[in-house]
């Protein structure tokens, strides 16, 4: 991720860097700073009467029109069949496990620090709640050789390469998706052409995010990740067996995304939700946590190159349906939503449409 990237997500208010992480394996009671006041708006709703997340065999011959749908009602869905080898999803959560089950004071060797965005620490969303979550994170772009040193300085070289090997098979997955979403749209190369551009001019943007959420005392007044959308254009993530996932329905409420052993959940981003002009959903998603099971999810973050303009493809548009969005930089939405999180697709809405209504 180029440098000016790095810096948009320096321009939050609060620096993470300088709030220490709990010991939550020392943790016997929910402290004042992780309790929340949850309604039951943030709950799941009935699990018998619950929609379930669509599921999608990206060997269907039908993948383009399920995935259409997928996009269009829910902003998120699961894939099987993805061919993403299974011995590297294992070894995937087994790295992750063995990372955070370090101790704190090996952990905080390898803390984000308030000029990088790569390394050990919270959520950076954290600076948007009065109350901390029930989690961590370590968070990798490209080689996570100079952070893995600080933590394993004799043993690291089999994290380094399960996190990079993975990084290069979720690339590929994640810009496979990506095709089959802008088909759906009736869109072609020659229609997104920084979309893998032939002449490697202009690479695309990622990030890979491991994520922890500990055995919680008193689940019932802790929050894993509180609710947000995604600023990507899409996320691609791999969650071990244990519930904790959920994504907001119209008109139904939180509905969970239970694991299913070897798929991926595919979330919509922001960006995304600019270039179809509104038809594919942003997902509104959060995590609570148990008193019984550890969770560990990894979360591929994909977006644009950082130069490139977003906005509703001119084949999704028309005098019916006007541009919803002005044109905007990955860079610039995230400055944005550094600063007003949830509100910012609202703060680039086109201001002619909006005068029209």
């Amino acid at each position: 991720m180029h440098t000016r990237m790095r810096e948009s997500f320096k321009s939050n208010p609060i620096h993470l860097n300088h709030i220490i992480p709990l010991d939550f394996k020392a943790v016997l009671k929910l402290p004042d700073s992780h309790t929340w006041k949850l309604s039951t708006d943030h709950r799941q709703t009935d699990p018998f009467a619950a929609e379930s997340v669509p599921v999608i065999d990206l060997a269907d011959p039908n993948v383009v029109l399920l995935t259409r749908h997928a996009c269009e009602q829910w902003g998120v869905f699961q894939v099987t069949n993805h061919g993403i080898p299974v011995d590297l999803l294992i070894e995937l959560e087994f790295q992750t496990r063995r990372l955070f089950s370090l101790p704190l004071d090996q952990k905080l060797r390898a803390v984000r620090s308030p000029e990088a965005f790569t390394g050990y620490g919270l959520a950076r969303i954290s600076t948007f709640f009065p109350k901390l979550m029930w989690s961590e994170g370590f968070s990798i772009m490209g080689s996570p050789m100079e952070h893995a040193c600080q933590l394993w300085p004799h043993d690291h070289t089999r994290f380094c390469d399960v996190m990079e090997e993975y990084q290069r098979e979720i690339k590929d997955m994640t810009e496979r998706i990506l095709g089959l979403m802008l088909r759906s749209l009736g869109l072609t190369p020659d229609d997104v052409r920084w979309f893998k551009p032939k002449d490697g001019s202009k690479h695309s943007q990622a990030l890979l995010h491991l994520n922890s959420y500990p055995v919680c005392p008193d689940p019932g007044q802790a929050m894993g990740l509180a609710p947000h959308t995604d600023s990507s254009l899409l996320t691609l993530l791999y969650q071990s067996g244990t519930d904790g996932l959920q994504v907001l329905r119209d008109n139904v409420g939180w509905v969970p995304v239970h694991p299913i052993t070897g798929a991926l959940v595919v979330n919509i981003g922001d960006l995304m939700h600019i270039l179809s002009n509104g038809l594919f959903k942003s997902a509104m998603h959060q995590v609570l946590v148990n008193n019984t099971h550890h969770r560990f999810s990894t979360a591929y973050f994909y977006g644009p190159p950082g130069d490139v303009n977003i906005s509703p493809s001119t084949k999704l548009t028309d005098h019916k349906r006007p541009p919803l969005y002005r044109p905007v930089t990955w860079k610039e939405y995230l400055d944005a939503k550094a600063v007003h999180f949830n509100k910012a697709l609202d703060l680039i809405r086109n201001e002619v449409h909006i005068a029209n209504r």
